[in-house]
């Protein structure tokens, strides 16, 4: 089973309803299963802010989101060129306002795809620990637009 919050394979995390007994009715097993205590810890504290919210304990109207980690602002660094693309095949020129349901839909895919493969990609990379006496591997996701320079006509202008 993949983990709620990354994706990544589940190692022994996992939650359980205890609402009930097992031989009640009403009980039902629950899949939430995850990779590590803080992806655990994480889903935790969004499912716990949404019940409060659902549940009227909280006089807000939106559930309160973690902060992004420094990996996870790299993979959304690295989405600028999946949105670039996907908004060059629509029109930079169109407004945002003005977009179809499918173009706002390619858009969305174009950058939730993105991110997902690199929060993967990254996972995959980091899967492993160090081994000693071996230079580590640079991290892909440090310098998301180093591949780009042979895509910038305008950087050949100026050298």
């Amino acid at each position: 089973m993949k983990c709620w919050i990354c994706s990544r394979s589940a190692r022994g995390f996992g939650h359980s309803d205890t609402r009930y007994a097992p031989t009640d009715p009403r009980h039902y097993p629950i899949d939430w299963v995850f990779c590590s205590r803080r992806c655990q810890e994480a889903f935790h504290t969004l499912y716990g802010s949404w019940r409060a919210v659902r549940e009227g304990d909280i006089d807000r109207k939106e559930v309160l989101m973690i902060d992004p980690s420094e990996i996870e602002q790299a993979s959304m660094r690295k989405c600028l060129r999946a949105f670039g693309e996907a908004g060059s095949a629509i029109g930079f020129d169109k407004p945002l306002g003005q977009y179809t349901e499918a173009e706002a839909l390619h858009v969305v895919d174009a950058i939730v795809t993105c991110y997902t493969e690199a929060m993967v990609e990254h996972h995959e990379a980091t899967k492993y620990p160090p081994v000693r006496g071996m230079a580590p591997t640079p991290d892909p996701l440090a310098v998301p637009f180093a591949d780009m320079a042979s895509e910038a006509p305008w950087e050949e202008a100026t050298r």
